[in-house]
């Protein structure tokens, strides 16, 4: 467990505040203007503005408040759902120029997995409205075909870049790109050599929808769109899904299974992950 403490303004404190208004505690230590609660990572803001992050995610949620951003235009792309045995992987790529960047001020933009869904729900549609993006989704079921001749990595890369093609088509893409890397760029261009179109000129770093705000505007567009496939899996098997790939998920899949027959799981889940194996515990 990690405690980091920075100095932030009131306005900072405020976009805390209102993000995790429903995780913040009744009491308060001494000197605390208020402390929330949240899944590996308790943030206690007290008078002085010092803010203090503690648990195993401190660096996850404080790392956005003391970005390294680039104020010029910037485009930046990411990916959401690689990890969670349900839904697609979906892949945003999105431009923040210096004159936008004023009116997502409002919003307590940052890496997805730091905000709550019903905020990135909310804020979301806002984003899109702004902001010149493109985003692709790859479903489960075209997936699993992929799956077979790609490695993970191999499919991110694609979707990167296809994000980037589609995007050049919409405007111009600026100076800037930036990806968070998730393979070196080295095997990055490996991986997408056979494709008709390759976009150059890229920035890899990692935690960089930590430190650039059009990184971090494509990771909570993606997210959106991750959870709105999920809300569609869910209205049309009228059951739920678990995000994830926990033991949960594992029950989820197996009455899943029990409801609707192995064949139909491949459109709603990524069959080669452990979870599948394991499905003959539950069945």
């Amino acid at each position: 467990m990690s405690t980091i403490t920075l100095l932030l303004t009131d306005q900072q404190i405020k976009q805390i505040q209102t993000t995790f208004q429903s995780e913040i505690q009744s009491k308060t230590p001494p000197y605390a203007l208020f402390q929330c609660k949240l899944e590996g990572c308790v943030i206690t803001a007290y008078q002085s503005k010092k803010v203090v992050f503690q648990g195993n995610d401190a660096e996850l949620f404080a790392s956005a408040f003391r970005k390294t951003e680039i104020n010029d235009d910037q485009a930046g792309s990411d990916e959401v759902g690689t990890g969670d045995y349900f839904g697609p992987i979906c892949v945003c790529a999105c431009i923040v120029t210096s004159q936008n960047r004023q009116q997502l001020a409002q919003f307590q933009i940052q890496d997805s997995k730091a905000l709550k869904d019903d905020y990135i729900i909310q804020i979301a549609p806002k984003i899109m409205k702004i902001c010149e993006y493109s985003l692709c989704v790859l479903d489960n079921h075209k997936y699993n075909i992929v799956q077979r001749t790609n490695n993970m990595n191999q499919i991110k890369a694609k979707l990167h870049n296809q994000a980037y093609v589609n995007l050049s088509k919409k405007t111009t893409l600026p100076k800037h790109i930036i990806i968070d890397q998730f393979t070196p760029e080295k095997n990055y261009y490996n991986y997408i050599k056979g494709e008709p179109t390759i976009i150059q000129g890229i920035h890899f770093e990692t935690k960089a929808e930590n430190k650039y705000l059009a990184v971090a505007c494509a990771s909570v567009i993606a997210r959106y769109a991750f959870l709105e496939c999920l809300k569609q899996y869910e209205e049309h098997y009228h059951m739920t899904f678990k995000k994830g790939a926990s033991d949960l998920v594992d029950q989820n899949a197996a009455e899943f299974v029990k409801e609707f027959g192995f064949d139909e799981l491949r459109n709603v889940a990524k069959l080669h992950f452990k979870n599948t194996d394991k499905l003959k515990e539950y069945l």
